[in-house]
């Protein structure tokens, strides 16, 4: 169908077809819609000009409906119920009241962050669904970059184009290691990365960031890592861990909060390694309005308790 085949016909002239069919009369029509007789019968006229079909016959004392016309009022009733309808979705959406948002981040920020920023968020737009999408890296970029989440969070360091980034906190890798392991030391309070030399480490893929970063502060200090386990969740490597596998190099937000019972975990220093967490979009795709307004909770919760954010 092209432009030129769908008939030009306002939304007055459907309502003005569908008065005339339900009163059967041009004065009482003309009444109800609050306009002239003369101009009611111009619209009739006009709307069966184009349609090329005769919607009422007229006589001295009544008008009737034609077969033609009871179809198109029909067809006019379903159109204007619709555009109600969609009128009325479309500025629940737009005042943040209904649609579907989803994000896509890291399993410690999911299930550390979002959790009580859902529960304020959905507390005022009860016909909104929030979809958390957990992954690594790549699974963040590659969903925000095919669409199916709106938008992420997760490591800004080396996001570029097509992404926008917005930096939120920046968070530190920590060194985990189970109870009474040998680099257990009285009132410690720091692991160098150098004593990590000849530990086989439990750790996440080879193209996960914080992974790629310790390796290259490891090369720059002449010795490389062996590893043990590689899990495919960031919160597994502390499982590992606690089952006494060995070391493990991971931020900050993936270690539990104390106390802590089967493991132990303390900065990484000597060089002391740090990674930006942020929100990642699509250059050129605009959020919704419910999208835009739970980025901005987001943001509000990472500058005003940066700890909860990385806790």
């Amino acid at each position: 169908m092209t432009p030129l085949d769908i008939p030009d016909l306002r939304t007055r002239e459907l309502l003005t077809i569908i008065t005339l069919a339900e009163r059967g009369s041009f004065v009482s029509a003309a009444a109800h819609l609050k306009t002239s007789q003369p101009a009611l019968t111009r619209t009739v006229k006009r709307v069966e000009r184009i349609l090329g079909v005769l919607l009422f016959s007229r006589n001295t004392r009544r008008v009737e409906i034609t077969p033609a016309g009871r179809e198109f009022v029909a067809v006019a009733e379903r159109m204007l119920n619709d555009l109600n309808l969609t009128s009325r979705s479309l500025g629940e959406i737009a005042g943040e009241q209904r649609g579907r948002i989803t994000l896509a981040t890291y399993s410690a920020f999911a299930t550390q962050v979002i959790p009580p920023l859902a529960k304020c968020f959905l507390s005022t737009r009860h016909s909104v669904e929030l979809h958390v999408a957990e992954g690594l890296q790549w699974d963040i970029l590659e969903q925000v970059r095919d669409g199916s989440a709106d938008f992420g969070v997760g490591l800004v360091d080396t996001v570029d184009e097509p992404f926008a980034r917005e930096p939120l906190f920046t968070e530190s890798l920590f060194v985990a290691f189970p109870m009474g392991h040998k680099l257990s030391k009285p009132k410690r309070t720091s692991v160098a990365l150098a004593e990590l030399k000849g530990e086989t480490l439990v750790t996440a893929p080879p193209d996960t960031i914080f992974r790629r970063a310790a390796e290259t502060a490891a090369c720059a200090a002449g010795f490389t890592f062996k590893y043990g386990v590689v899990v495919g969740r960031l919160p597994t490597i502390i499982d590992h861990v606690r089952a006494g596998v060995g070391p493990a190099i991971a931020p900050a937000s993936v270690i539990p909060q104390k106390p802590w019972t089967d493991f132990e975990a303390y900065p990484l220093t000597d060089p002391t390694l740090t990674l930006s967490v942020g929100i990642i979009t699509l250059r050129g795709r605009y959020l919704s309005p419910a999208a835009t307004a739970l980025v901005s909770l987001i943001r509000e919760q990472c500058r005003t308790a940066p700890h909860a954010a990385r806790a």
